[in-house]
């Protein structure tokens, strides 16, 4: 068996360790200190006593010893390791350099905004002298002047690389810090932007649906109606029942009510492109409920036979004049002031049909107002106000639908009918944005057709407002599409 060397087996430590103990000796026996690569003289060296020399010759040797190389000092092998020691620690001590130049150059920006003179000139000092030594590292690494102590020298960098990283970070924690107080301030100013920007929606939005005057002439006579008239107020009654539409939902969330299972229940297995689109739903259940008999005079057809042996010219001044009537007084103060007018019989109808029993209990837990209502007056609640403001907008429409000549009649397009953009608007913009439907083609059609042609355009899934015909003038009536074919 061969045998195995011991070098061969000794662990890095053991060399190194082997190497500083020859170091130690050596400094020990010549009194050499080398530093920096540079070798001096100890001041309190102690002359080596020899019986072959003189005083003369001992200190010569004192003032100047004699040059010893790596090779001389040690062997090859530990020479090698030395070295590459040697390098590691030069290295450490070049990037914890660098991290410092980096640290100052941050700190030198960082002085810059806010404006610090003093901390800018402290920062560009910092930055020229570490230039500098690391110009002075460059001329070490050329002449290859390493330090001779590299465990100090790899413990010193790495101070100074985390000392570097921890004023990097501090300021980079005070840069974030501003920022995140700028973004508060910001925050701040937008929601006081913001809730100034809904009181005044509120404002306007109170103000387009109270009952006051109507955006029309007050100048305008029977014989100077035109569709434009009738396309204002419709735009003022939609926008009325959208409104309260919105306050029957919000009562609907509070009474804890299943808004998804409520609106499926009105318009039945229809696909929505958005979660809020449920509310055209209830919207086109209110509409339908309040246009219920809109072609009838007085919203009756017991008194269909007695309207029709009226003359036509009466009959358009009567409808007219009550229009002029209703149209400058609030809702409530007109209720109060005829308890028994044919506004007042509408109203009471009207809040009948659409508030259903159980809807009114779940809002205020009991039958009150249907019972105030049912016994001939009406009561003092902001929900019942909501309703009047619409109910108001609606018998307006009625009487001004009825004053021209001929009256202006209502329609409305059947569920899965193909759309069309001479008869019909749709809410739901999303419908058309994967269909590849023809205008051309679907303009010259009307709300009688039914789905025909290709399942994969859009159809109506439900009438939300409906439409009007006013001589030959078409208004358009409002329709929830569907993304997919919905069977009857």
């Amino acid at each position: 068996m061969e045998s195995v060397k011991p070098s061969a087996v000794t662990p890095a430590k053991s060399r190194l360790a082997r190497t500083f103990a020859k170091v130690l000796h050596i400094r020990a026996v010549t009194g050499v200190a080398p530093v920096d690569g540079v070798d001096k003289v100890k001041d309190n060296t102690v002359k080596p006593k020899d019986k072959f020399k003189d005083d003369h010759q001992a200190a010569a040797v004192a003032i100047k010893p004699p040059k010893v190389s790596w090779s001389q000092l040690f062997g090859k092998e530990d020479t090698e390791l030395e070295y590459r020691i040697s390098l590691e620690a030069f290295l450490a001590k070049l990037f914890a350099s660098i991290s410092t130049v980096k640290a100052s150059y941050v700190q030198l920006q960082h002085a810059q905004s806010p404006y610090d003179a003093d901390g800018i000139q402290y920062s560009d000092q910092l930055v020229v002298s570490e230039l500098k030594l690391l110009s002075e590292l460059k001329q070490c690494y050329l002449k290859k002047q390493f330090d001779f102590s590299p465990e100090k020298t790899m413990v010193s960098a790495e101070i100074q690389e985390l000392k570097s990283l921890l004023k990097t970070y501090e300021i980079m924690g005070k840069k974030l810090e501003s920022q995140l107080k700028l973004k508060d301030s910001e925050i701040i100013f937008l929601k006081e932007k913001l809730e100034e920007s809904n009181k005044q929606n509120k404002a306007l939005e109170k103000r387009m649906n109270q009952s006051g005057q109507l955006v029309m002439p007050d100048n305008v006579h029977l014989s100077g109606l035109s569709p434009s008239h009738f396309n204002t107020v419709l735009r003022h009654t939609v926008k009325s029942i959208r409104s309260f539409v919105r306050l029957m939902i919000d009562e609907l969330k509070s009474a804890g009510w299943d808004i998804d299972a409520a609106a499926n229940s009105i318009q039945p297995n229809v696909v929505y492109y958005r979660a809020d689109h449920k509310c055209f739903a209830f919207e086109s259940f209110v509409c339908r409920e309040m246009f219920d008999a809109f072609h009838y005079p007085n919203y009756s057809p017991a008194k269909q036979h007695q309207q029709q042996q009226q003359q036509q010219q009466q009959r358009q001044q009567l409808f007219f004049q009550r229009f002029n009537e209703l149209k400058p007084v609030k809702a409530k103060e007109f209720l109060s002031r005829k308890p028994k007018s044919s506004f007042a019989k509408f109203c009471r109808a009207k809040y009948c049909q659409v508030i259903h029993p159980k809807m009114e209990s779940a809002f205020f837990g009991d039958l009150s107002q249907r019972n105030v209502i049912n016994s001939g007056e009406f009561p003092d609640s902001a929900f019942f106000s909501s309703f009047a403001d619409m109910a108001k907008r609606v018998w307006l429409l009625h009487c001004l639908a009825f004053s021209f000549d001929p009256e202006a009649s209502i329609f409305q397009v059947n569920k899965g009918s193909r759309f069309s953009e001479v008869y019909m608007e749709s809410v739901a913009e999303e419908a058309f944005l994967s269909s590849s439907e023809n205008p051309q083609e679907s303009s010259s059609l009307s709300p009688s057709l039914s789905s025909s042609s290709d399942s994969a355009e859009p159809r109506v899934a439900f009438t939300i407002v409906p439409g009007f015909r006013i001589g030959k003038t078409v208004l358009q009536c409002q329709v929830y599409l569907s993304p997919a074919r919905n069977e009857s």
